[in-house]
């Protein structure tokens, strides 16, 4: 992938806010700079599920035949990263850079009868920064988690779809904002998040970041309101590339009002050798669950489940620009002290094949193999195999 495209995917993610800019559609605008900038990207995606079984796994991420025994499906969507356009505005003003990044995601595909008519699209980012390089930088307002936002950065899938949207013919695979790329196979998603942040100055490379994030609703039967999230990063950058340490910690609570602690910890790191890049990413979590933050952390009862995981990958540059990638994930979930379910999710894992080409500066095309698999606490294993071909453009 050429640097222009390189540049185009930090811009259309737009985590890095204010930092990320210029890289789009750039407008002069009195004291202001406006960047103009974003994405489409479309894959047909043709799945292949396993025969029809009369038990699934709770979590699991690969599925089954419907209950007609029809094991094959497709779907045209949007992959990992969404369709996008965002706005972001910079200035200084009294020796303080400030800026704002406003952005949406909406679909390019729906799947209900009135097709167009009912999708909504997503608002992933609402948020001002002001800062500078001598002190640091100040967020408030929504944008990606701090804790494993690198560990989705640095997914290969990011350009592609990885790991379907859906779990079974009929599901959900049609119609989708985005698919799940390496989530729930080798990194819990860090979601979108209310957050006020600070940012140090870069230190010869090291920077460090820590955030109150927003107590949203967890999933399944907790809930963690009691407090604010807090989450934080450590991170170096080197010529060849960066290593990072990020944590999560929050006051959960179930459907029964028992309190807990859910609390995650990862590190990673990502080099370059030339045309060679490797990732590696692990992280282990106690009540933070697997997936989603809370999903699947605790019992109804507040005993906590202990879930660990990552991924490794290695990407290659042949001479035609055409990026190679290979990559295999896994996340794991125990059963809590005492609990016998057999249904509980014990792993999802993932193997991808991907290869991305760069056709124009701003388009590549995309051809990715995904091969899921989800076992249950009781011996239960769901398999589902995916081919997704399509295109990503930036501006």
């Amino acid at each position: 992938m050429n640097k222009k495209i390189s540049a185009a995917v930090a811009s259309a993610a737009l985590v890095l806010g204010a930092q990320s800019a210029n890289a789009g559609i750039i407008i002069p605008a009195g004291d202001w700079t406006l960047d103009v900038n974003g994405n489409v990207n479309v894959y047909a995606t043709f799945y292949d599920y396993d025969d029809l079984q009369t038990s699934t796994v709770t979590g699991g991420l690969a599925g089954t035949a419907d209950l007609s025994d029809e094991d094959r499906g497709q779907s045209i969507n949007t992959g990992l990263l969404p369709a996008w356009l965002g706005f972001t505005g910079t200035t200084r003003q009294n020796d303080v850079d400030v800026s704002f990044t406003i952005s949406m995601q909406p679909n390019v595909s729906d799947n209900t009868a009135n097709s167009g008519d009912t999708g909504q699209p997503l608002w992933r980012q609402a948020f001002l920064t002001f800062g500078d390089k001598s002190w640091g930088t100040v967020k408030m307002g929504k944008d990606l988690g701090i804790f494993a936002g690198q560990a989705i950065l640095n997914d290969m899938t990011l350009l592609g779809v990885g790991s379907a949207s859906g779990n079974g013919v009929g599901s959900g695979t049609s119609g989708a904002n985005t698919s799940l790329g390496g989530i729930g196979t080798g990194y819990i998603y860090p979601a979108w998040k209310g957050q006020i942040s600070y940012t140090s100055p870069n230190f010869n490379g090291f920077t460090a970041t820590v955030g109150l994030t927003n107590p949203n609703n967890g999933v399944s039967s907790t809930l963690n309101q009691d407090r604010f999230g807090l989450e934080a990063q450590l991170q170096y950058e080197f010529a060849a590339g960066k290593v990072w340490m990020s944590g999560a910690s929050y006051k959960a609570k179930t459907a029964a009002a028992v309190e807990y602690d859910a609390e995650a910890i990862d590190l990673g790191a990502a080099v370059n050798f030339g045309n060679l890049g490797l990732v590696a990413y692990y992280y282990n979590g106690d009540g933070a669950g697997t997936t989603v933050f809370h999903g699947s952390g605790a019992t109804s009862s507040g005993a906590t489940r202990d879930s660990d995981g990552g991924y490794v990958q290695a990407t290659y540059v042949i001479p035609s620009g055409t990026k190679l990638g290979v990559s295999y994930g896994v996340s794991k979930l125990d059963e809590a002290s005492g609990e016998s379910n057999a249904s509980l999710l014990d792993e999802n894992k993932r193997w991808t094949v991907g290869a991305y080409h760069p056709l124009t500066k701003h388009l590549n095309l995309v051809a990715e193999y995904n091969h899921n698999e989800a076992e249950s606490q009781g011996g239960t294993d769901n398999e589902t195999n995916s081919l997704s071909l399509g295109a990503i453009l930036f501006f």
